[in-house]
Order: C-alpha cells, then sequence, then structure tokens
C-alpha cells in the first residue's frame, strides 16, 4: 500500500521490530481499563505500581496474564522478606527448571526428530511423536510458569496459578479449567460472560463458546491451524455442554485415593488422547500437513509397537507424572514438608539437591521456550 504511493517503509520496521511479550502485558492492560470501567478497581494513582503491573518480569515474557485486581493491590504494600514464602518459591522453580530441562527439552529432540521425517515413519512413532510433543508443550510452559511464579514470590508477590495438573482432567471441559488458566478465565471474563455467557438461548451459548475457543487459537497466531485446534476443542465442548456435564468435574480425580479407579483411569486416557490430537494441529505448519501426520499415524503400522526415540525421555515423563500425581491436590509437586520423613529438613534438602544435580546432568538439548512466540 505504502509502495504504491511511492513510500518505501523500511523492511525491519513491518518485520522485525515488535515488543517482546506484546500480547502478555497488552491483556493485563485491558484488564486494568477493563476492571477500571466497571467500576471494580479504583484507578492507580501510583505511576510506579502501575508500570511495575505492566512490567512485572518474572511474568513479562509468557505469563501468567494477571488480573489488575489481583496483582496491582500488591504493588501497593509494603513488603518484608519472608523465608518460608522465598523457600516455597525456591522449590516451585527448581520443580520447573526439571519439567523445562529435563522433561521438555528432552521430548524436543525427539519431536524434531519424528516431525522432520514423518512422511517416513511408522503411525505408531508419529504417535509417540505426538505424544512426546503433549508433554514437551506442558512441560515447557507449565515449567516456566513454576518458575516465573517461584521467582515472584522471593519478591512477596503471589501470582495466579496458570496450570492445575491438566492432564489428570476426566473430560475436555475440566482439561480446559486446569490449562493456562489465567488466559482461559480472562477469556471468560472478558468475552464470552459480555456475549451474554451460558445465560442465554442455547444456540447464543454455543455461538459464545465457539467464539472463545476461534479466538483463544487465534490469540496463538494468524494460522490456520491455530484457529482450527480452536474449532477443535470447541467441538469437543459442545456434547458435555448440550448434556450438561460441563460442570460434572471440579474436584481432584481419584481424591483421597492412591490410585484412579478403572472408569478414570479410561477418562483420563481419552481425554489425553483428544489432548494430543489437538497438539498435532496445533503443531503442523498447515491444515494439509496436520491432516497427513494424522492420516499416516492412523494407519496399520499403528500397531508396530518400536520405539525408535525418546527412550530416555519416557523415564523423564514417568517421573514427571509420578511426582504431580502423588501431589495433585499440591499448587505445585515440590510442596512436601510436613508430611512423614519429609517432616525432617535434611530429607527435604536431600531431595532439593539430588533433583537440582539430576536436572543439570541429564539435561536436554537447550530449546526456547514455546510461547516465547506467541
Amino acid at each position: 500500500m505504502f509502495g504504491n504511493i511511492g513510500w518505501q517503509v523500511d523492511w525491519v520496521t513491518l518485520d522485525i521490530l515488535l515488543p517482546v511479550g506484546i500480547s502478555f502485558y497488552t491483556f493485563q492492560a485491558l484488564s486494568y481499563s477493563i476492571n477500571v470501567y466497571q467500576k471494580k478497581l479504583p484507578i492507580c494513582k501510583d505511576i510506579i505500581a502501575f508500570f511495575a503491573y505492566i512490567s512485572f518480569f518474572p511474568q513479562l515474557m509468557a505469563g501468567p496474564i494477571e488480573r489488575a485486581t489481583n496483582l496491582l493491590p500488591q504493588f501497593y504494600k509494603p513488603r518484608t522478606f519472608s523465608y518460608a514464602q522465598a523457600v516455597d518459591g525456591c522449590r516451585q522453580m527448581l520443580w520447573g527448571f526439571f519439567k523445562k530441562m529435563i522433561v521438555a527439552d528432552n521430548c524436543a529432540t525427539a519431536v524434531n526428530m519424528i516431525w522432520g521425517d514423518y512422511t517416513n515413519q511408522s503411525g505408531f512413532t508419529l504417535l509417540m511423536g505426538g505424544f512426546f510433543f503433549t508433554l514437551q508443550i506442558y512441560g515447557d510452559f507449565s515449567g516456566y510458569s513454576d518458575i516465573a511464579i517461584g521467582t515472584a514470590r522471593l519478591f512477596g508477590i503471589n501470582l495466579m496459578r496458570n496450570f492445575n495438573f491438566p492432564y489428570f482432567s476426566r473430560d475436555i471441559a475440566e482439561f480446559w479449567r486446569r490449562w493456562r488458566i489465567p488466559l482461559t478465565t480472562w477469556f471468560r471474563d472478558y468475552i464470552y460472560i459480555p456475549l451474554g455467557g451460558s445465560r442465554c438461548a442455547r444456540w447464543k451459548v454455543m455461538r459464545n463458546t465457539l467464539i472463545i475457543f476461534l479466538v483463544s487459537g487465534l490469540w496463538h497466531g494468524a494460522n490456520w491451524t491455530f484457529i482450527t485446534w480452536g474449532a477443535y476443542h470447541a467441538l469437543l465442548f459442545f456434547p458435555l455442554m448440550l448434556l450438561g456435564k460441563n460442570r460434572k468435574y471440579t474436584g481432584n480425580v481419584a481424591a483421597g485415593q492412591l490410585l484412579p479407579s478403572l472408569k478414570e483411569s479410561g477418562q483420563m486416557l481419552l481425554t489425553f488422547l483428544l489432548a494430543l490430537i489437538g497438539w498435532i494441529i496445533f503443531l503442523a505448519e498447515s491444515i494439509s500437513q496436520a491432516w497427513d501426520y494424522l492420516g499416516r499415524m492412523c494407519s496399520p503400522s499403528l500397531l508396530d509397537l518400536h520405539l525408535q526415540y525418546g527412550k530416555r525421555a519416557l523415564l523423564y515423563i514417568f517421573i514427571l507424572l509420578a511426582v504431580e500425581w502423588l501431589q495433585r491436590d499440591k499448587q505445585h509437586a515440590l510442596q512436601i514438608e510436613g508430611v512423614g520423613l519429609l517432616k525432617h529438613r535434611s530429607i527435604r534438602y536431600g531431595i532439593y539437591i539430588l533433583l537440582a544435580l539430576f536436572t543439570i546432568i541429564f539435561a536436554g538439548t537447550q530449546a526456547e521456550f514455546i510461547y516465547f512466540q506467541f
């Protein structure tokens, strides 16, 4: 357009110069503006507190996306160092490093090898490629979130919880209540409810739900794969909503029990597989590639149970899921003090040191955080 009127715009300005983390702090600024407009929050007259809220460094790059009503008032209050809070923050950071450096980065190696040559892989290998990416994106993003939340706690700041062990969900509705909680609730409060929410005609409720999922996909980028990923989850959500079962599971699975029931195990496995298919669509470069990948995955070679890539990553995934299963009623997986032998500080510190050494020694090839691109 500029070229047609004789103005040659610098390509650097158009293609490169984009503020880091723009989507995250834009949503936080919107939260403040909307809350003030709705009279849920008084106008901030402290410019330092306001810009600290907008640009708080632990979560600036990839969230969690904070609400003005939660984070901004914390900058008004004087803070003193809390040893207990700092220790808990360090533990959460340590678990975040484990999820990122051990689980996500080792899974990334397998994912890159499988996706880089997926046309020559068996159906089972392609299934494992989807499996490894499903754990990679969780370990990567929830790992970052744990690091950010833990870092904030060192400064006496409490950030919103971003993930609540989503792969232990029994249906897609529960998955979305546990996955990316601040962004999901942001869309709910500022888009879904103003559109009428669930207090309107049934077709409007379905329309509102579809809009939320499409916007969630579009938030990740202007690519049809992201929009299709959002639409896919909306289609999975519709039956639960129509049957009134979208709020059926709100508590922890197998609460008070060591192991889930056979029914709960089947529900979690099905939900995980449905999410896995969605992540394949999400990762693909185009709709045609996603369709081709899924078609090859569902070929007869799906029964060829030969694992060529990611054998070591499977061990790390097992450790991740086992620890988080045992700690699924906690805020994070290393919230361990005050239970049995863990009452002894020496045992707890031994666990921290071993986990730190394990993370350093067996860390995968360094890969950037997936959500840095969004």
